[in-house]
């Protein structure tokens, strides 16, 4: 099933559950004639905003999200967290419509009532859902193609295992070999045509079961998947497992190291976008002033036009138009394009105070607003540097997967880069934020970003 049958389904489900449930809360509240109303409330009304209430919840704290070989007890638990919130939230709206009422404070205790029902029916609806999701699995759709890296022992036992437990998901099209092994029945081909192998089969899943003495291929392979919407699963040596190296997942007891998860749930992505468009906003008024009075110095100084726009390669390779306020001489990149330097006699006087106050980024929040870029993000680099970098550093593409952003972990912790090395330096720090995504990390390189621009520790 796929992922948009499956959120379809489970939409469906929680429209019955929660209306039902509301339908039960109702009587107990109005019809049952426990508690005395002068007005009693509305039924139809009502019932529409408490859908819509959780509806929104669910959906921003992952309620619809895939939950592929999870176990019923955690998705469970899960909706107990969930319900158990959003009824909290209820309870002191209940409390402050009661008060303006008057009414018998009884009432207010029966959301426990409403809390209990709800969680039965929501979960009810979602253990329906995932036996008809088993039970497609089982004869075998619905499936995942699945490629396993490595010939080895290692890669034929987690292939018997997959097979042993097709409600996993996994439908494994073949192997993948090293070049320096023997051609082994249901191998596809060797490591160096995996791009090819990938395409063909359209693979969903990756699962690497290299013998401990190609562990240091494993770069090599992630580098060959940098371009794919795929997921990863390595699996590690027991080594690494008893000596805490690595964080592990199980599937039916067998370890495995993730690799390229959703980066932020939908909730969290949702949120961010909201807090792009509208920090963006209120900059672009609040700082309207200073935008005009930098416009004029602009001008009056230096020949060229006030901005200076600039091809950059933005999520999925996609080319855009980055706007900067202009800092250097009209053509200083005329004959081919080079990394600033720390003294670059390209910069103007202004232009040279603008960039040490950040003040040249301000026109990027138009970018933001035109979803072109984000905030907060690695930055985004010019496509004639990106195919240089692609070749001379393994998996920079991973950068790529992510909308570039105004500031960034590394443009907090680092200068401008001035040359590969600089870049090399920075890909550390872009690789932790695209592993580490959270609104949490984008609020504290805010913060930093703020004190980076009053400190004028720019370039």
């Amino acid at each position: 099933m796929s992922k948009r049958k499956e959120k379809i389904l489970l939409i469906l489900s929680d429209l019955v559950s929660i209306n039902f449930a509301w339908s039960i809360y109702y009587y107990l509240r109005v019809e049952s004639g426990w508690i005395i109303y002068t007005n009693p409330p509305d039924f139809l009304m009502p019932m529409v905003v408490v859908y819509l209430y959780w509806l929104l919840l669910f959906s921003f704290l992952g309620m619809y999200q895939h939950w592929f070989v999870r176990s019923r007890f955690d998705e469970f638990s899960f909706s107990l967290k969930v319900i158990s919130f959003g009824c909290f939230i209820l309870f002191f709206a209940i409390f402050l419509d009661d008060s303006s009422k008057n009414a018998a404070i009884v009432s207010r205790f029966l959301i426990v009532f409403y809390w209990a029902i709800l969680l039965f029916f929501i979960s009810l609806g979602r253990v329906f859902i995932r036996r008809f999701q088993m039970q497609l699995l089982q004869r075998g759709i619905g499936l995942r193609n699945t490629l396993i890296i490595g010939t080895g022992k290692r890669a034929v036992e987690l292939n018997n295992m997959v097979k042993k437990y097709p409600r996993l998901g996994y439908k494994i099209i073949g192997y993948v070999g090293l070049e320096s092994d023997e051609v082994k029945e249901n191998e596809l081909g060797k490591l160096n045509n995996l791009v090819n192998i990938i395409k063909e089969n359209e693979i969903i899943e990756l699962m690497i079961a290299l013998e401990p003495k190609d562990r240091e291929l494993l770069l090599q392979i992630m580098n060959y998947c940098a371009d794919f919407d795929i997921n990863i699963k390595i699996l590690p040596d027991m080594y690494e497992i008893v000596g805490g190296m690595a964080k592990t997942n199980q599937i039916f007891g067998v370890p495995f190291i993730e690799v390229n998860p959703q980066l932020m749930s939908f909730s969290s992505r949702i949120i961010k976008k909201i807090i792009d468009i509208s920090f963006s906003i209120i900059i672009l008024i609040l700082l309207s002033p200073l935008i005009i009075i930098t416009a004029i110095i602009i001008k009056v100084t230096s020949k060229g036009p006030i901005l200076y726009s600039q091809l950059r390669v933005g999520k999925n390779y996609k080319i855009f138009k980055m706007y900067k306020f202009r800092s250097m001489v009209l053509e200083a990149e005329k004959e081919k394009p080079v990394w600033a330097e720390s003294e670059d006699v390209r910069v103007t006087p202004f232009g040279r105070f603008i960039r040490i106050t950040r003040i040249d980024e301000i026109p990027q929040f138009i970018n933001v607003l035109k979803n072109e870029m984000s905030i907060v993000g690695p930055r985004p680099e010019r496509p004639f540097f990106v195919n240089r970098l692609k070749k001379e550093i393994p998996y920079y593409s991973k950068r790529l997967s992510i909308k570039p952003g105004i500031t960034g972990w590394a443009q907090v912790k680092l200068l401008y880069d001035t040359s590969v090395e600089d870049v090399k330096d920075k890909l550390q720090y872009d690789f932790y934020y695209i592993e580490n995504m959270s609104l949490a990390l984008d609020f504290k390189i805010m913060i930093n970003t703020f004190f980076v621009v009053f400190l004028m520790k720019g370039q």
